[in-house]
């Protein structure tokens, strides 16, 4: 089949969409994971001031201390919510980007397929006309001996 076919620059453009695609993609997973390592960060750090906190019990604690170490403590829950939001928007986003690209993945092979019919197509007319071109050769052969 000729390069010339319309088809073949459907098929660049669906290849390069998909790439955009693609690279989008990895994006949005790096940026979820940068994201999730970020909340991870602050519910580790929640916790080892728990147990500075668990260390000391038995101990007396000034109330002041405890007043603050309980502010701080909801400063720190404040961080997780907003950052679970930041993460759970990340996700969404890195789910939309993966089926952004499966769709651009259907299209480019979908062309594919489309030029592989018609170059197989235009294989069985090639082979029908070659065997035609044989027959009629074969049948003037057949004819000359038996004229000759």
């Amino acid at each position: 089949m000729a390069k010339s076919d319309p088809l073949y620059t459907v098929l660049k453009l669906a290849k390069e969409a998909e790439e955009q695609a693609a690279l989008r993609l990895k994006a949005a997973q790096f940026e979820h994971q940068k994201r999730a390592n970020q909340l991870q960060s602050l519910q580790d750090y929640r916790l080892d001031y728990m147990r500075q906190l668990s260390a000391q019990q038995g101990q007396q604690i000034r109330a002041d201390y405890y007043q603050q170490f309980h502010r701080f403590v909801q400063q720190v829950d404040g961080a997780i919510t907003q950052q679970l939001a930041v993460v759970a928007d990340a996700r969404q986003q890195q789910q939309y980007r993966q089926q952004h690209w499966m769709e651009k993945q259907q299209k480019r092979k979908a062309v594919e397929l489309l030029l592989e019919k018609k170059a197989q197509q235009q294989q069985q007319r090639e082979n029908k006309q070659e065997q035609k071109m044989i027959d009629e050769f074969a049948s003037q052969q057949f004819f000359r001996k038996k004229s000759g």
